[in-house]
């Protein structure tokens, strides 16, 4: 079985034929898909979505992209929804840097306490770092939370080792499958597989067997792990036994 820890199921992308999604994604062996919400308005369809869905487990969280819509009340709403829903997740939550738009001071408000509503509640969580690896590297040294995964994980080897040092798993999926990211191919190849593990962020990054145009899919992830055995040159069933017991390990689901 495979753990797909980070899709958004719930986007409008999958409106026209989840169900259809869905069933392929269980035929190929994906089992457990962890779900992320992105803002309060967000947190209902991803709900919906896990209590429809065998295998759907929600996260909750205010995605930094999303500051224009999130209001300081939210994070009393998250903090209810997280002790009504039980979710196995505070995320997707984290700093963005990329985009000049998004106000750095309201991203590192929202982080901040969602940390500690994280650190409370005794939840890992997920994190988007763009352009942004260092500082949300500071603040998990301040909140010290129950580990995470680093979804996306772009950064650098000292950056990797220092979340690794913090309790982190580094989200690996479609990015590095493209030629050209021969530094997150070394990453991949030579980081402890104990650490990683894996995801599609469907139905974004689609990974470099699609057409860059193409709608990513947890249905592909199969076909990200083969890669990641091949950059690694070990067997598939062994990239898929040790991510999935990473993934069960943090989330508290169990032993594979």
């Amino acid at each position: 079985m495979l753990i797909d820890t980070h899709c958004h199921l719930d986007a409008a992308e999958f409106d026209g034929d989840r169900d259809a999604v869905y069933e392929r994604t269980r035929a190929a062996g994906v089992g457990i898909l962890v779900v992320p919400a992105i803002s309060a308005a967000n947190f209902d369809p991803v709900l919906a979505a896990c209590r429809r869905y065998p295998g759907c487990l929600p996260a909750l969280g205010l995605h930094p992209m999303y500051i224009g819509e999130h209001r300081p009340e939210h994070l009393d709403v998250l903090r209810r929804a997280i002790e009504a829903e039980k979710p196995v997740a505070v995320g997707e939550i984290g700093l963005d840097f990329y985009v000049p738009e998004l106000d750095p001071a309201t991203q590192e408000f929202y982080f901040a306490e969602q940390l500690k509503i994280a650190r409370d509640c005794g939840l890992p969580v997920l994190l988007h770092a763009r352009r942004a690896v260092d500082a949300v590297l500071k603040g998990l040294r301040r909140a010290r939370v129950k580990g995470g995964i680093a979804h996306a994980f772009s950064g650098s080897r000292h950056q990797a080792e220092e979340f690794i040092k913090l309790g982190f798993k580094l989200g690996f999926g479609g990015a590095f499958t493209y030629s050209r990211a021969n530094r997150l191919k070394t990453l991949a190849a030579e980081l402890p597989l104990e650490s990683i593990v894996l995801e599609t962020d469907a139905p974004d990054i689609p990974p470099a067997f699609l057409d860059a145009r193409s709608r990513n899919s947890p249905e592909y992830l199969p076909r990200i792990a083969a890669e990641l055995a091949a950059i690694r040159g070990i067997g598939v069933d062994e990239v898929a036994r040790v991510t999935t017991r990473n993934a069960e390990e943090l989330f508290g689901l169990g032993t594979a």
